[in-house]
């Protein structure tokens, strides 16, 4: 796990040390372990590492055996060793045991399909000098960022945006119609980001860097082929299966693993899966209000599956003073007020280990949201006329709210498309009105969010109305909120996150499962929670969702309240908000006559984004936790268990 940053100088100017280094530094924490440059022609690479596999062979940039392609690369590769083995074979010379250095090799041998051979989390660029270009790839799933920026004299691609706002001359400004979408979905969705001129690389899309030109160009594509013929068991016996062999593929390591528990069936299934191949360290972490924390049953499903079991609880204050930072490290507002207690967590498991699985992405890839068995239950509309659900919802809307199924009515009325739009949805089009200063019907840079769903769902035309849950939420609600917290906040704590969820056999499998079984017996994932049965305690196998509960509804009325309105007056973004609407909104809530603590948050993260970045009101430098040292002792005498 690392960091990495490449830079092209487009007028054919070499790149100063000085450039690469300052873009690679503000990333310290993604890689204290060691860094690495190269400089040739008009490119520089910068590196940052966090030791992971052949941790005394690994440095990067790696290089082949004419030194005519360089790469850095950040993430694992998990079928590296077959891959290794094969490109030996046919007389490929390797200089490490490094993933990242098979990736080089396969590049030499098939160009840039390379990225279709690959198993496993990436971010990567190589620097071919025999053709003047830089080549590059993130995988499948976007399980590990990667963004770019191209200024007047340069092109960069780098791990985190605050290694590109590092180039001379960049200018920090809001993209307004990010702002818009982030309104909508409490994160931005690809490929835009919140700073104007700043993208993401997307997904399962490869980049190629020459000519003075970046070009993207998509090497894989999610598809569901459901399998009507197999039996239930067939699909309960393939999932076990599945999933053991990923939870041990991503045990590859030279240093010390844990896993993340909270009380449900994702984390606990991944440590008792884990649990079969090694002892295992969970950790929890909870809120002091009762009703928000679940390190009770955390605590007994530990005791269950017999880990060693770590866990801490978080009060508002400690939640207060860190925000400011972890927004510093997001590179964007995320709206989610769990991804602060992710980094409590990741902070806690850093004293003990450098690498975490997680149970992120069994929820998009097995069908676990309970909005999913939503279709079902609307099934009644599905088979009217147009125009028949058109009037029911015209007649519904101007029911008064009070009238008990009026919100049925109205969504009944809705077909998929225009009713989901994931697994967030703040701000209304109508309430932006009120909480946007500028007239969202007159300005240039609205866009309906509808144009975000609706070329996903296009795609998705041919499924049935859950497929097309899952494929927009893996489209944007996994790689827009649940990776990119979950990366960011790990990687603040030099700690490496791994997702056996979501792995490309892991999916191919889970998109062979028709919605009968997904969304059966009264509850969603239905298949999952049947294979995982052997490795949970009866009280988990049928609980709700929860993950890490943070208590921000009851905060927001008690102790958030005067540090929300000071953050509300001294803001710099009166030409983008109505102040006084969000500070009618903070009262509301805090007389208890409306619950408007998800769009008051989401304003906040963004005001303190805008503070941080736009206004630079805070300057946090380059920080590594003393865990890392601590943990490097304690990791001094493992094996590499491969």
């Amino acid at each position: 796990m690392c960091g990495i940053v490449s830079l092209y100088n487009k007028r054919q100017k070499p790149v100063q040390q000085e450039a690469i280094s300052a873009m690679t530094g503000v990333i310290l924490h993604r890689g204290p372990d060691d860094d690495g440059f190269h400089l040739e022609d008009n490119i520089a690479l910068g590196f940052r590492r966090l030791s992971i596999i052949d941790v005394e062979g690994g440095h990067q940039p790696l290089f082949n055996e004419t030194r005519d392609i360089w790469i850095i690369g950040n993430g694992e590769i998990y079928n590296y060793k077959e891959l290794q083995q094969w490109l030996k074979d046919i007389g490929h010379v390797f200089h490490t045991d490094s993933d990242i250095e098979t990736i080089l090799h396969l590049y030499e041998e098939v160009g840039t399909d390379a990225p279709k051979h690959l198993r496993g989390m990436f971010g990567f660029t190589i620097y071919d000098s025999r053709k003047k270009r830089l080549f590059g790839a993130r995988d499948h799933f976007g399980i590990k960022p990667l963004y770019y920026v191209e200024t007047n004299d340069s092109i960069g691609v780098a791990s985190e945006i605050k290694s590109l706002l590092e180039l001379p001359g960049f200018k920090r400004e809001v993209n307004p119609t990010a702002f818009y979408h982030y309104l909508t979905f409490q994160y931005v969705p690809d490929p835009e980001t919140m700073f104007a001129g700043i993208y993401r690389i997307p997904p399962a899309h490869s980049f190629v860097v020459e000519n003075d030109q970046i070009k993207l160009e998509r090497y894989w594509d999610v598809e569901f082929k459901p399998d009507e013929s197999k039996p239930f068991s067939y699909f309960v016996e393939g999932t076990r299966s599945v999933m053991l062999e990923s939870v041990d593929k991503h045990r590859i390591s030279e240093v010390s693993r844990g896993a993340f528990l909270s009380s449900g069936v994702d984390s606990s299934s991944i440590v008792g899966m884990l649990r079969t191949f090694e002892p295992v360290k969970s950790f929890s972490v909870g809120s002091d209000i009762p009703g928000y924390s679940e390190l009770d049953y955390a605590k007994r499903t530990a005791a269950y599956l017999g880990s060693e079991h770590f866990e801490r609880v978080i009060n508002a204050k400690q939640y207060m003073d860190e925000l400011p930072r972890l927004i510093w490290h997001q590179d964007e507002p995320v709206a989610d007020p769990s991804a602060i207690l992710l980094y409590f967590v990741a902070q806690m498991a850093s004293e003990h280990v450098t690498v975490v699985l997680s149970g992120e992405g069994a929820d998009e890839f097995f069908g676990g949201y309970n909005i999913y068995r939503e279709p079902h239950s609307l099934k009644m509309f599905s088979g009217m006329p147009g125009w028949m659900r058109q009037s029911i919802g015209y007649m519904a809307e101007r029911l008064p709210d009070q009238v008990k199924g009026k919100n049925f009515l109205i969504r009944g009325s809705k077909t998929v498309e225009q009713r989901f739009f994931g697994n967030a949805l703040i701000f209304s089009e109508e309430m932006k009105k009120r909480v946007v200063m500028e007239d969202i019907t007159r300005s240039e840079s609205y866009v309906s969010p509808f144009t975000i769903t609706e070329e996903i769902y296009k795609r998705a035309s041919e499924y049935d109305d859950v497929t097309k849950m899952q494929y927009l939420d893996i489209h944007t609600w996994l790689r827009g909120n649940i990776l990119m917290k979950a990366d960011k906040m790990t990687m603040a704590n030099s700690l490496e996150l791994r997702v056996p969820f979501i792995d490309l056999k892991v999916f191919e499998f889970a998109a062979t499962i028709p919605t009968k079984y997904k969304i059966a017996n009264g509850t969603t994932k239905h298949v999952l929670r049947e294979a995982m049965k052997d490795f949970l305690p009866p009280e988990i196998q049928s609980r709700k969702k929860l993950g890490f509960p943070v208590p921000t509804r009851h905060w927001l009325k008690n102790e958030f309240y005067k540090w929300a309105k000071e953050i509300i007056f001294e803001s710099k973004v009166d030409n983008l908000i109505n102040k006084a609407y969000v500070l009618y909104m903070l009262d509301e809530h805090r007389e208890g006559n409306a619950d408007y603590s998800r769009k008051i948050w989401t304003i906040l993260v963004f005001m303190l984004w805008h503070q941080i970045f736009i206004e630079q009101k805070h300057n946090f430098e380059p920080y590594v936790s003393p865990n890392v040292d601590l943990r490097r002792k304690k990791n001094s005498s493992l094996q590499h268990i491969g």
